[in-house]
């Protein structure tokens, strides 16, 4: 699977994994130097997974929060754990 913005292959890898209906990619296939830790919010700070989103940003342009990762997720959660 691919993921793609402005045209840029932002995350790239045959071992995604889908829950909830999103698919998440292994923090190694991942061009982190798109993603921007963005502010946490109080409903970032009640997820019970401890999520932390992304700004992606080519230094020109930037897209909120467009994606994100869990810190520690519980439950059936958990194996998505850093997967972003």
């Amino acid at each position: 699977m691919k993921a793609k913005w402005r045209g840029q292959v932002i995350a790239q890898s045959d071992s995604t994994t889908e829950l909830d209906g999103y698919h998440y990619f292994p923090p190694g296939s991942v061009r982190t130097e798109f993603l921007h830790a963005a502010p946490k919010t109080a409903a970032d700070h009640r997820c019970p997974h401890s999520v932390q989103f992304f700004n992606l940003s080519d230094g020109t342009h930037t897209s909120e929060r467009a994606a994100w990762a869990y810190e520690a997720p519980r439950g059936s959660y958990a194996h998505v754990a850093h997967w972003i």
